[in-house]
């Protein structure tokens, strides 16, 4: 079993947090009121789109990863495959957690306005 791989995957987990950690609190609702309305919407539609494209990513990786080993390519081993089809798919799952939380939050909204 190679352990490069799963060291690079941790490495990159490792720099996602120290930038999650190191970015400015933009979440909270005490920043948010100093901000526009416009101004919201357009961080919030590039963030949201930004993840879906990073989401679409690692999934057409991952496909072209199985193609290429499903070919019989010598440079493409099993567990880069694994963990190439692991990350796609953890990503897809947050993804459609996000996606049920914003359904969520446009249901309970338009129940307050009824």
């Amino acid at each position: 079993m190679q352990i490069d791989p799963m060291q690079s995957v941790l490495a990159q987990m490792r720099s996602l947090a120290a930038q999650a950690a190191a970015r400015p609190d933009g979440g909270n609702a005490a920043a948010a009121l100093g901000a526009t309305a416009a101004a919201q919407q357009s961080d919030f539609a590039t963030t949201l789109k930004t993840a879906l494209d990073g989401v679409n990513g690692a999934l057409q990786q991952a496909n072209a990863l199985q193609q290429q080993f499903i070919s019989g390519a010598s440079d493409v081993s099993l567990s880069d495959v694994m963990l190439a089809s692991q990350k796609a798919s953890l990503s897809f799952q947050a993804a459609l957690q996000v996606r049920n939380k914003l359904v969520s939050a446009y249901q309970d909204i338009m129940n307050i306005q009824a």
